[in-house]
């Protein structure tokens, strides 16, 4: 395999996944294997130029684990969320320090999102496309 460097965001994706911060770690801990509300998450997945660090493509939600940098950056992280929302999805974002103190809290949370949402359309088990 070559060592060139692409600037797609699916390369972007593999490298972010491969250095999941702790937050993210554990907050995935939960979100994976369908492990709340049946819903599927995908980790680090591209939406457009941006890649949203947890993604549920049946539920279009989005969510988005924050640390300190984007205390620095809302209007950065304002214009990202209006594009993403303009794709049809829902983003949610947490501090780092949520997913790490109150971790059920964060977990309600979505769940609660995920009840109020549209429900996906059927999946591939249930014989839907």
């Amino acid at each position: 395999m070559s060592d060139k460097v692409y600037n797609r965001p699916t390369a972007r994706s593999r490298e972010l996944r491969a250095n999941i911060t702790l937050p993210e770690q554990r907050l995935w801990g939960c979100l994976s294997a369908r492990k709340v509300g049946g819903v599927r998450f995908n980790r680090q997945f591209p939406i457009g130029p941006f890649v949203c660090d947890f993604v549920s493509r049946g539920a279009k939600l989005v969510i988005e684990v924050d640390g300190d940098s984007h205390g620095h950056s809302e209007r950065a992280d304002a214009a990202r969320t209006r594009y993403i929302e303009d794709m049809g999805y829902r983003v949610i974002r947490f501090w780092n320090n949520d997913v790490m103190e109150r971790l059920e809290g964060v977990v309600g949370e979505i769940e609660r999102v995920l009840g109020d949402s549209p429900s996906p359309s059927p999946s591939r088990e249930a014989g839907g496309e």
